[in-house]
């Protein structure tokens, strides 16, 4: 058994020592034997990350739309004139893929984590299942998402000036409706103080053409009432209604005298979900009408798998957002 008396009768009991600077508090220079001593070592991480879990934004169609908030903070034992600062972030409002259908708003959880400690607010936004409501349902709560973020800028310390939108698959989809419409309709009035321009935009292989997505390989249907695109035109067969499926082409929504926030586009080239070609249309066209479009395409990646989860395309991202948020 363990006896803590020697020790005591050694030493002498000691006061706390108050002081929260880490360089004020003595070092110790006790060293058992065998005992590996690092040195040098950094916390490179980046900042700490606070979360802030479903909290609602709206309410729609009696359904609470939740958003899940994840903020930087300088790191504990920070030089006490940057603790001590007002810290704005910039922020990405995010919209996780699902098929338009129920999202899992944790999806991506790894991927924002990592930008949240580089310096971003990260707000992960939930929008109406299109089982609930169809389009342009989606897109119209990510820009009450987007409008409450500025709204509550204060309180998750949010540069309101500063704002991204981005998403993956038919979260991408619904970055990019909402990033190149802003206040204009597709709309609601939810906050209509504020605005829902962005900086910028980030689309990480969204459909963009529904009707087109059978036309190149895939490994579903995209064009049957029960398939996600049919559904996000209320249960319709995507071919046989083009006037419902051309008003869900972002594209549409573009023209060469107006304004248009740069869009990175990030794809797979070997995409089983959503053609890669979805994203070639986007490009073409965007750069067609002089827009300020950034393409990568990751040669032999899926549906956001093998090869997105890397630094590599974590600063592609940043790099990005740093030139244009």
């Amino acid at each position: 058994m363990f006896d803590p008396r020697p020790i005591m009768d050694e030493h002498e009991l000691q006061d706390p020592i108050l002081t929260p600077v880490p360089a004020e508090f003595p070092h110790t220079d006790e060293v058992p034997e065998g005992c590996i001593v690092l040195d040098d070592l950094h916390d490179d991480w980046g900042h700490y990350v606070d979360f802030y879990t479903d909290v609602v934004y709206t309410e729609r169609d009696q359904m609470p739309l939740h958003v899940h908030i994840l903020e930087p903070k300088i790191h504990f034992g920070a030089p006490e004139e940057e603790e001590r600062k007002e810290t704005k972030w910039p922020c990405i409002v995010y919209i996780q893929g699902s098929a338009f259908h129920k999202q899992w708003l944790w999806n991506n959880i790894a991927r924002h984590v990592r930008m949240a400690q580089r310096g971003y607010v990260i707000a992960i936004a939930e929008h109406r299942p299109s089982e609930v409501k169809p389009f342009p349902a989606q897109m119209q709560d990510a820009k009450t998402a987007i409008r409450f973020m500025r709204m509550n800028a204060e309180k998750y310390n949010v540069d309101p000036d500063h704002i991204a939108v981005a998403g993956d698959s038919s979260g991408g989809h619904t970055a990019l409706m909402a990033g190149f419409t802003g206040n204009d309709a597709p709309d609601t009035d939810t906050y209509s103080k504020y605005s829902a321009e962005v900086n910028c935009i980030i689309d990480v292989y969204g459909p963009t053409v529904f009707s087109l997505m059978n036309y190149y390989p895939s490994s579903q249907n995209h064009y049957a009432p029960e398939s996600p695109e049919g559904f996000e035109i209320g249960q319709k067969n995507v071919l046989e209604n083009p006037e419902l499926a051309n008003a869900t082409i972002p594209m549409n929504y573009l023209s060469e005298d107006k304004p248009t926030p740069p869009t990175l586009v990030i794809h797979g080239g070997r995409d089983m979900l959503v053609p890669f070609n979805q994203s070639c249309q986007l490009y073409n066209y965007m750069k067609k009408l002089g827009k300020d479009v950034t393409f990568y395409k990751i040669n032999h990646a899926s549906h956001g798998g093998l090869g997105f989860d890397n630094d590599t395309i974590l600063n592609i991202v940043e790099d990005f957002l740093k030139e244009n948020i």
